[in-house]
């Protein structure tokens, strides 16, 4: 049976892509790479505008490193994000798609900020993975690379179910063994839109003026951009259309509880 979820940020690409043409970002850097499929695209956008992609990945897929040995403009990183990030220069947009927990995006997202401050750059991020399920809810593909006091209770192999705080075993969307996750949803420092969300708050009060717009669908593109920069009108007027809209988020749910479903009889008849 083909893969049923789709998954990938790539699916968001027409958004982001016209992004980075509107606020004239030349120099990408992606964190997760997995198969590629995003990689790819930003690394023939970054040719077109004679810049440079860096995608940092301890452990991606075979097919980006088959892939990416070939690809001059391009540079990988084979070490987790927060090990890397020091090594970056100039770099006008971000993409997060890693670690899907509080505390990984949260310092991802403080160390970007202030290497944007270091070169002088607008901040310009594209986060995945803000809504359900890891939107409230940590997911860890490597529990014990997380500080004891930033970790929350795991679990491999139970699954969550939407509108349900505690993880239901044999059930719902479940790692199957590959990652973990939190046991419960929601509370302080718990999930992806939880990391963004006290960013932005920290952010305020230190006097940043950043601006956050949300596409509620294939599990949530979060992006974060600061409103000084000379590009920042054009891409709201960008993003506005998509932001929160309730047709995308119905049929996010939609798709959601029909691939649920599919889980559901697959478990049964297992």
């Amino acid at each position: 049976m083909p893969d049923l979820l789709i998954h990938s940020m790539s699916e968001f690409s027409d958004i982001i892509l016209e992004s980075l043409k509107i606020a004239k970002a030349r120099n990408i850097v992606e964190i997760g790479a997995e198969y590629g499929g995003m990689s790819m695209m930003l690394a023939d956008y970054a040719l077109e505008q004679g810049g440079h992609l860096t995608s940092i990945d301890p452990q991606p897929k075979p097919e980006f490193l088959d892939w990416v040995g070939h690809a001059d403009h391009v540079t990988h990183i084979g070490k987790p994000s927060l090990s890397a990030l020091d090594a970056i220069k100039d770099a006008d947009a971000w993409l997060i798609d890693g670690d899907h927990n509080w505390f990984t995006v949260y310092h991802e997202l403080q160390a970007i900020d202030a290497l944007c401050r270091r070169d002088e750059k607008p901040l310009l991020a594209f986060l995945h993975d803000v809504a359900w399920p890891s939107g409230r809810r940590d997911m860890y593909y490597a529990p014990d690379m997380i500080p004891n006091d930033a970790r929350h209770p795991h679990d491999f192999n139970a699954g969550a179910m939407p509108g349900h705080s505690p993880l239901v075993l044999g059930r719902g969307f479940r790692g199957m063994g590959h990652f973990a996750w939190a046991k419960h949803e929601g509370g302080p420092r718990n999930g992806v839109k939880t990391a963004v969300e006290d960013f932005l708050a920290e952010s305020c009060d230190a006097g940043r003026d950043l601006a956050y717009a949300e596409v509620p669908a294939v599990f949530g593109l979060g992006i974060v951009f600061d409103l000084d920069a000379p590009w920042s009108s054009a891409l709201a007027d960008h993003v506005i259309p998509y932001h929160e809209n309730r047709l995308i988020a119905s049929l996010e749910a939609n798709r959601l509880a029909n691939y649920l479903t599919v889980l559901d009889f697959q478990d049964r008849a297992a």
